[in-house]
This record gives structure tokens, sequence and C-alpha cells, in this order.
């Protein structure tokens, strides 16, 4: 049977302490960590992508995507506080569903990760080529070492990537040097970016240009725009959503958090709170002051975020100043309605700000390489810790190896689409896991409970599933070819080298207060 291998929580603890990774992190260092992933490239890429997609309703679409972050979010608090490894979903499903669903997460988290951080390198890479060196410094990047050669829509492309590459780079170097030291990094790019948000909060609700008139009509794609369309409101939830995966990224750190009992849930819930509504109030002023109406296609259906068609269309006169036109959507903003001066700053903010969540991303998949390879079902030289600087430094450079190349090669595009493909996946199976976990070892200590677990996992399933079915039709269908690409490695070689089918499983000895290594009899299969 390949479901008949299910990792024992004791065990999990138990080989996590053996061979763990340095506890550095505090409940304010994981909201950082939070906000420095979620604040980011939903509102400095993709604004102008969501209110093309839904209109003046971008401010519902983040509302819907919150919501489901949320409640998702307390049911990662409460494994994640009882289980304190790292791993995040991975680690969850293996101690509830066995060795291979939680393998198709793991493979899941692995693109997701990865995708996402190639595509914030190279949004960094337009802010750092437009807004530093040409808008400041009045320096011109040749075309062919700003732009991959892969670029999508007809769009010419270049031969490298150059800034999204280095900055790739750069960020995995960090990230080989020290958690903490990490944090402490992120905490000052979080701290430009909440400033710079706050500032265009507070200029564009009091600006003179802001009129509730732009809100109407609030959806004019509807609330659901179509089976694979991804517009409508609930489309650019589907899309936005990518913005919002920070807070996973926090429970991966919860082996390396001081007292993850109490901290892992403050930094999950907390990070998500602050930024869902900082996100709604950015939305709003962006809408009521420039106006967020998509440019119609065909049929009265926006045309794609991205396409070759809105191209044309933003290139006419009457939409050179549309929101939905815009590369730098915030900047832009601000520019049109007299504030050129602090438009650029946020623009910089932005250049500033944006490694902090390709730090954040990077940081997430190489703790799930880590316990993938601690668990045997990667090689496991990729769970050597670093004697110096206490982090998983080769796999910490073969992620930021492949990051690196697929930022300098490849363009943005929907890759955003792609990602939350496998973010939701492993989202739902966390809320599966809690409440197979509350079945069957209820008597467990939770540091921290889900009120209404069974009213609350349920949502989180159902509000996966949902965006996940209002995605673009392409983004769906990478999810399963790659999953069955993860299939095929995890029988060729994950199945036969994995700790547990070798009968080897770790636990601790209550007794002598030590740690051994018990021989079990594995499963057939």
């Amino acid at each position: 049977m390949i479901l008949d291998r299910i990792k024992p929580l004791d065990a999990i603890l138990a080989t996590a302490e053996k061979k763990s990774l340095h506890r550095t992190l505090g409940w304010f260092q994981l909201m950082l960590f939070g906000i420095g992933c979620v604040i980011g490239t939903g509102i400095f890429v993709l604004t102008a992508a969501g209110a093309q997609k839904a209109g003046p309703g971008l401010m519902l679409a983040f509302a819907i995507a919150g919501a489901v972050c949320i409640v998702a979010a307390l049911c990662y608090a409460e494994i994640a506080a009882m289980v304190p490894v790292a791993g995040s979903a991975y680690t969850y499903s293996y101690a509830t569903m066995g060795e291979f669903l939680a393998w198709t997460v793991g493979w899941a988290l692995i693109m997701e990760y990865a995708i996402a951080a190639a595509a914030v390198s190279v949004g960094w890479s337009g802010y750092f080529s437009g807004t530093f060196l040409n808008e400041l410094l009045g320096v011109q990047l040749p075309p062919w070492l700003a732009a991959g050669p892969l670029a999508l829509g007809g769009a010419p492309g270049g031969l490298i990537n150059l800034p999204a590459l280095v900055i790739a780079l750069l960020v995995t170097g960090l990230l080989v040097l020290g958690t903490s030291e990490s944090a402490k990094f992120n905490a000052i790019l979080v701290a430009i970016k909440v400033v710079a948000l706050t500032a265009f909060v507070a200029l564009t609700l009091t600006s003179p240009e802001f009129d509730t008139a732009k809100f109407n009509p609030f959806l004019p794609a509807g609330i659901f725009g179509g089976f694979g369309t991804g517009v409508g409101a609930v489309g650019a939830a589907a899309t936005i959503f990518f913005a919002y995966v920070g807070f996973d990224a926090v429970s991966t750190a919860a082996e390396e958090t001081k007292n993850p009992q109490r901290n892992v849930p403050i930094g999950l819930v907390g990070s998500l709170l602050f930024c869902t509504v900082f996100y709604i109030l950015v939305a709003a002023g962006a809408v009521g002051t420039l106006g967020g109406q998509p440019i119609m296609g065909p049929g009265g259906i926006p045309f794609p975020a991205g396409s070759e068609e809105l191209a044309r269309q933003c290139a006419m006169p009457e939409h050179a100043g549309a929101l939905v036109c815009s590369n730098e959507a915030l900047a832009h903003v601000l520019r049109e309605i007299g504030w050129s001066g602090v438009g650029n700053m946020l623009g910089l903010a932005a250049f500033l700000a944006l490694p902090s969540v390709i730090l954040v991303l990077i940081f997430g998949q190489t703790r799930i390489f880590f316990v993938m390879a601690r668990d045997g079902l990667l090689p496991e030289k990729l769970s050597t810790v670093h004697p110096k600087y206490k982090t998983p430094h080769i796999v910490t450079m073969l992620t930021g190896g492949v990051v690196a190349l697929g930022a300098a090669f490849f363009p943005v595009g929907k890759l955003a689409d792609i990602s939350n493909a496998g973010t939701l996946y492993a989202f739902m199976m966390v809320a599966i896991a809690v409440l197979i976990l509350r079945k069957r070892d209820p008597e467990r200590k939770r540091a921290f409970r889900v009120p209404a677990v069974w009213l609350i996992a349920p949502l989180t399933i159902v509000g996966c599933v949902f965006l996940f079915l209002n995605l673009p039709i392409d983004a769906m269908l990478f999810l399963p070819g790659w999953g069955l690409l993860g299939i095929v490695i995890y029988l060729a070689y994950s199945r036969g080298s994995s700790h547990l089918g070798r009968g080897i499983i770790e636990v601790v000895d209550d007794v002598a207060g030590e740690e051994t290594q018990v021989p079990i009899h594995p499963p057939h299969g």
C-alpha cells in the first residue's frame, strides 16, 4: 500500500531535537518575516493586474484572499505550535496522512517557493532598472541585460536579466550567513515598506482627487468571472493570494523559534491581520484617486492581465494614465495626483524592500528541502548544518542557484498563479491534518487551539478549493503536471531511501533521557 507509512509525532519531534537548527527567533521577528513577505509583491507588483481583473472590486479581492488566509493561519497556528519543527505542511502531513501525501505536499511547496522567489526577483529587477537606475541616476541599462530571452506575450526579450540574477544570489548569501542576521536585515526592509505605504495611504485618502464615484461600478467584471478565466473579484483574489504566502514561511521557521508554543501563533495571525487591513486601505487609496476600472475586451470581459491585447490598449493615449497599465502602480498614482517626488521615493522603497520578499521565500523553501532530506526522501547530504553559521548551507546554496537561474532567464508572466496552485494545495492539507489530529490524538498538549475547529478547518478546505478553481486554466493544470513528476521521483528514489521505509525511526528514551534509533518492521511495498 502506498499510503501505509505514517510517521509518529513523537518520532518527528525526536528527530528534530537530535539534528535541530539553532533557535534564535522571537515573536516580533516572526511577525516581521510574515509582513516582509506579505507586504511586497501583491502591492508593488500585482496591484495593476488585480485591478484589471476586478476593477474597484480589488478591495473585495484582498478581503477574500485575506479571509481564506486567516482561517488557514488558525489551522497553521495550532499545528505549528504543537509540532514546532521545520517543514511546515510537509511535516504535518507526514504525521497525519502518511509519507506519500506528505511528499506531494513538500513537492508542491518546493515549486511554490522557487517560482515565487524567481518571480519577485524579476519584479525587483524592473524597479532597479526603472526607478533606481533610470529615474534617479539617469543610467539606462542595456535591454539585453535587463530581461531574459523568454519574454511572454510576444514582447522582445533580452539575453539575461542580470539584476534579477544578482539579487537572488545576494539574498542566498545572506541566508547562508545566519537566520538571525537575515531577520535583522529583513526588519529594516519591512520598516521601509510600512513607512512608504503608510505615506501612500495618508496622501491618497486625504487627496482632493479622492472621489467615491470612482468606485462605481464596483464589480465591472462581476464577482465570478467564469471557470478558468481568472477574472472577477474572486479571480483577482486567486491571483492576489500570491502576496499572502508569507505566513506559511513563518511556520517553516518554527524549529528556529524561541518558545514556539507562544511565538508561532502570534507571528502567524498577527502578520496576516496587519497585512490584510493594510492591503485594503492601499487599494482604496489607489482606486479612489486614480480610478481602477479594467479595460474591457469583447463580451464585456476584461483583457487578460499581461496580455498582448492589453498592452496594445495601454499604448493608446486615452489609457496612458490608467492604473491597470502601470508597471509601478502605486508610484504612478502619486505622480498622477501631484506627488511626483513622493511617488519616486515609493518606487525606491519598493526597490529596497522587495529583497525581503525574496529572502523569506528562499528561507521557506530551504527549510522544506532540509526536512525532506533529514527524512531520507532527498539525499541526506542536503540536511548538513554549517558548523559556524548553524544554517543548512548546502541546500540554501542549491536553492538560491536555481532561483537565480530562473530569475535570469524567465519572465514573471503567470508565475504568481502557478505558485498559488501549490500553495492552496498545501494549505488545504494542513486543515485536513488539524482535523485528523483532533480526532486521533485529542489528549496531546496544544498551546493554541483553533476555536470552532470543526467549522474553521472545513472553511479553510472549501476556501482553498474555491480559489484554486478560480485560477486561470493553465495554472490549474500545472499543479497535477508537476505532481506527476514528483510521484515518479518518489517511486524511483525517495520511497526506497526513506528512513521510515527502511525501518528506522528515531524516538526519545524517556527513562534514560537519551535519543535512540529503534528498528521497526518496514511496511510492505
